[in-house]
């Protein structure tokens, strides 16, 4: 009988940590050489450099510059990190797929269904269940050939749908904050683009990470994704933090108001005192600063956990 010829040999750190294992034995070529941050970096040296020249020229043909430097830059380096440690059946091209495809379908799929919502005090819930219902549904398209199925994966690839739907969201508001009625407003576009660049990893990215999280898991050891109750619980957890976060702005303007007696006294005659509005808009910042510290170090305690649990599961499983 002869011997067949030995396949290729692997490289002699194919078992270390900086390779990602194809699902049928052969590795990712996908080392942590660390572009992520390196990228962002770059960018953000390059960001500041456009605003130079913006601020220098007043040439408002810089202005979309600005506002897609601005807005994908965090995301995108949200895609390259997924992308070094990324392993299985996925390749690069199909993530920059989900980021980019998946992040149009999401604020087009989520603008129709939000288009006839009404302000009240239920909108923050619905708008919540709407986009993480879209960004969920995204997932399972993008997800269902993907294989292994692991939490790990699964939250890679919800990070990396997130990531998209958090890029094309935010060059959304930055554009709504540089236009005015006496012109383009640098210095709002600004802060909106450095506070959601910020806020990027724990927003959308972090809630959809933790609902492919759940998805994955459930379905560890399998091709096909299979229904468990958890799936819908995780939604709804992902809604409600979604809800906390956007209604945060509200709930710490009313507590302020609540933590300040003169405040209420004031209200009731019509308006605030100059030293009181103060007070309390000072009060407002820290509260909506500690709301979103909360909010995130739940959603990031949730994705640990989430993911511990589907790891011991995996290991049973294993062969």
């Amino acid at each position: 009988m002869t011997t067949p010829p030995p396949g290729p040999a692997l490289p002699p750190d194919a078992a270390a940590p900086g390779f990602a294992v194809s699902s049928d034995g052969r590795p990712h070529h996908h080392h942590h050489h660390g572009w992520w941050w390196k990228t962002l970096l770059a960018g953000a040296a390059l960001w500041v450099l456009t605003i130079v020249v913006t601020a220098f020229t007043g040439n408002t043909n810089l202005v979309p510059t600005l506002i897609l430097l601005g807005s994908f830059l965090v995301p995108f380096c949200v895609v390259l990190f997924v992308i070094e440690r990324v392993t299985g059946s996925i390749s690069t091209l199909q993530l920059v797929l989900a980021f980019f495809v998946g992040g149009i379908f999401g604020v087009l799929g989520a603008s129709l269904l939000e288009a006839d919502l009404h302000e009240s005090f239920w909108v923050y819930g619905l708008v919540g269940l709407i986009e993480e219902f879209v960004k969920g549904l995204l997932l399972v398209i993008v997800g269902w050939r993907v294989v292994p199925k692991t939490a790990a994966q699964g939250a890679l690839l919800g990070a990396t749908i997130g990531a998209g739907f958090a890029a094309f969201e935010s060059a959304g508001y930055a554009f709504n904050a540089a236009i005015t009625s006496q012109g383009i407003d640098l210095g709002s576009l600004l802060q909106t683009e450095v506070l959601r660049a910020v806020l990027a990893p724990v927003g959308h990215v972090l809630w959809t990470a933790v609902l492919g999280a759940v998805l994955f898991g459930v379905a560890t050891g399998r091709e096909r994704f299979r229904w468990s109750p958890w799936i819908l619980l995780t939604f709804v957890g992902v809604a409600l933090l979604h809800a906390a976060w956007d209604s945060s702005s509200d709930i710490a303007s009313v507590l302020a108001l609540l933590f300040n007696g003169q405040a209420l006294v004031q209200l009731q005659n019509g308006f605030l005192e100059p030293g009181t509005a103060d007070a309390v808009r000072a009060l407002s910042t820290l509260f909506y600063v500690v709301g979103l510290l909360v909010i995130s170090a739940a959603g990031l305690l949730t994705l640990w956990l989430v993911l511990r649990h589907y790891r011991r599961a995996e290991r049973m499983v294993r062969p």
